[in-house]
């Protein structure tokens, strides 16, 4: 039989109860003392009747009480020994309880301030974009979104990751120094923790991006997060939108089945090697691509334009200044990039175009009158460069396949690829079956200035180095690439010959170690995928167009001689060109100037979305950049 509880231990638990509330249990009880000190002196004087001048009960509680709250008002008080013993006593008992009380606010403000220097407090905003997760990618997001949102008002940035908010901040103002009009909000929490992610107020977010963690097998939180988003979908009035990133193809369909149509999911490693594999072949697109990833020149809108109605595809690339149509968005949400020259434009349907901003594309004008001018000028050539390439690609890691078969897909007939890696490092599997490549392995060091150098680089068109990032950290995988970058360079420059570069490196930081020099010599990094990120983040639909965009089927980006379009004879404005680009059923979107290709202050030549009316003289060695199907 259980032993009956005393009063004390009673009055013991119940005051242990109160004072793990914290400093507002304390102030409780201190107030309750407080008003027991002061009724019970009140009680004795009023009883033993040494008031002076025999006042009030009332009278005496408000004594007592100012002489608890300020020492300093005994120094005042006349009558007998009995009274001034009891404000005496009175006096001391404040002394203890105020100091205490103090200290305890003291402490309880302190504990305030530390939670709020933590980042634990919720995240009051509207139509802000949230970023789950802390990576170098984080200051790539951040700077662009920074641009992005130089037309919008109020715009706020909000990232909720495992770390400490100050520190977060502090990275965000030494990297990004200059976040424009956007306010950035760190919050501390564990984004795959559902009570965390109710302090960041995701049913009022604009979108949610999702980062993978630098960590060997990101792919698992990654999910977990989508989960835990989901699973507080039901809170918003609207789907939620969310980007995240996917390392491996086996997990691409667990986070298709998590996401549902709420998530754009990219596949890191596919993507990376399918830009590799065209990029590598195509002269200046690694420009193009930049221009039309980053929010610093022009980008790919989406707008709805009433009098377009009725007109005809080709004609609505005519009848923008400042703009490039390329693609319709029609009524039932379908994506067409290089439709139909002859499509009727329906009232539901909005054109796709690139341009500076949104607010960039508007209606110029029937400009049928200056096509007419230079229609004598039009000729077009059949001629096409149909020769094999000889690729040479050093290093290896699973993506390597990939590009492997996406060049299969773009090369012409007896083209070759000589493999060389370290077998020390990977294990490399050469896929079979492929149309248009021929493949050979050789085992050998790539960081090896001697082997590099017996390998005979001269007789290749295009270098691709790859990081050994299977069996290697990043860190150590991109030091091993970039040694063999620099070797690649050092003996392209005593050789005299130029060549068209494509390497790989997994960390920003890297990136901008490694120099680059031309607009063939490109470096595929984790900074494509967090630009990525921040498209798709604004607009979902811009999944659809860079996935088409960057698939060999379908209508992709491609730089194309000159004079397949006009003659060179003369100058010519650009509407010219679109009106040229049309009869072959492609779309021009700019073009490059060959003896600006080594200039970096003009893009190496390549420009994005001309004024169309400027005159332009080309020579015979400048490209049209077009989006074609081949």
């Amino acid at each position: 039989m259980s032993k009956e509880f005393s009063r004390k231990d009673k009055f013991k638990y119940a005051f242990d109860t109160m004072m793990s509330r914290g400093p507002a249990g304390l102030i409780i009880w201190l107030g309750v003392l407080s008003a027991i000190l002061i009724l019970v002196f009140s009680l004795i004087i009023m009883a033993t009747g040494t008031a002076p001048e025999n006042e009030g009960f009332p009278t005496l509680l408000w004594m007592s009480l100012m002489r608890t709250m300020d020492p300093g008002t005994i120094g005042g008080d006349q009558g007998g020994p009995g009274f001034l013993m009891s404000m005496l006593l009175v006096t001391f008992s404040g002394i203890f309880i105020f100091s205490a009380l103090i200290g305890i606010l003291t402490t309880g403000l302190d504990a305030k301030l530390d939670s709020l220097r933590k980042g634990r407090s919720r995240v009051v905003e509207n139509g802000h974009t949230v970023i789950l997760g802390w990576s170098e990618q984080v200051f790539t997001i951040a700077s662009e979104l920074s641009i992005a949102n130089e037309n919008q008002k109020n715009p706020c940035l909000t990232i909720m990751a495992n770390r400490d908010k100050v520190q977060m901040e502090e990275e965000i103002r030494e990297k990004v120094p200059s976040m424009r009009n956007t306010r950035v909000v760190c919050r501390t929490g564990n984004p795959a923790e559902p009570r965390d992610l109710e302090r960041m107020s995701l049913h009022t977010s604009k979108s949610i991006i999702i980062l993978s963690p630098d960590n060997e097998n990101p792919d698992p939180e990654v999910i977990k997060i989508m989960l835990a988003i989901t699973s507080k979908s039901a809170e918003r009035k609207k789907p939620v939108h969310m980007v995240a990133l996917i390392n491996s193809p086996d997990n691409l369909q667990a986070a298709e089945i998590v996401g549902r149509d709420q998530a754009e999911i990219i596949l890191a490693g596919d993507l990376i090697a399918r830009m590799a594999a065209q990029t590598c072949l195509q002269s200046g697109l690694s420009i193009v691509y930049q221009e039309l990833l980053d929010y610093d020149g022009d980008e790919i809108y989406f707008q709805h334009e009433p009098l377009l109605t009725g007109k005809t595809f080709s004609e609505a690339l005519s009848l923008y200044e400042h703009s490039s149509v390329i693609g319709l968005k029609t009524q039932d949400k379908c994506i067409l990039l290089n439709p139909s020259m002859n499509r009727i434009i329906s009232p539901g349907d909005s054109i796709i175009a690139i341009s500076e901003d949104d607010d960039t594309i508007v209606l110029s004008g029937d400009n049928s009158k200056n096509i007419e001018i230079q229609k004598g000028s039009i000729f077009h050539t059949s001629s096409e460069d149909n020769a094999p390439r000889k690729i040479i690609m050093l290093g290896w890691n699973w993506r390597a396949s990939i590009i492997i078969r996406e060049l299969s897909n773009y090369l012409h007939p007896g083209s070759s690829l000589m493999l060389v890696a370290d077998e020390t490092l990977c294990h490399p599997e050469v896929p079979d079956n492929l149309e248009n490549l021929s493949v050979k392995y050789e085992s050998g060091n790539t960081t090896d200035r001697c082997i590099l150098e017996s390998l005979s680089i001269q007789q290749y068109d295009h270098i691709i180095l790859l990081s050994y990032s299977d069996d290697l950290d990043v860190q150590t995988a991109d030091s091993s690439t970039l040694i063999t970058l620099l070797h690649i360079r050092d003996i392209a420059d005593k050789l005299g010959r130029h060549f068209s570069l494509v390497s790989e490196m997994r960390d920003v930081r890297n990136r901008n170690l490694a120099e680059i020099t031309g607009a063939d010599d490109y470096i595929v990094s984790d900074q494509l995928l967090s630009l990525l990120l921040t498209q798709i983040s604004e607009n979902k639909d811009l999944s659809v167009i860079f996935r088409d965009l960057f698939d060999p089927e379908g209508s992709e980006i491609y730089l194309k001689p000159v004079e397949q379009y006009i003659t060179t004879a003369e100058p010519v404005n650009f509407y010219t060109v679109v009106k040229s680009a049309t009869e072959l059923n492609e779309v021009a979107i700019g073009y490059r100037i060959n003896s600006q290709r080594s200039n970096p202050k003009y893009q190496y030549g390549i420009v994005v979305n001309p004024g169309k009316s400027d005159l332009i003289q080309f020579c015979s060695e400048d490209s049209i950049i077009v989006l074609a199907e081949d």
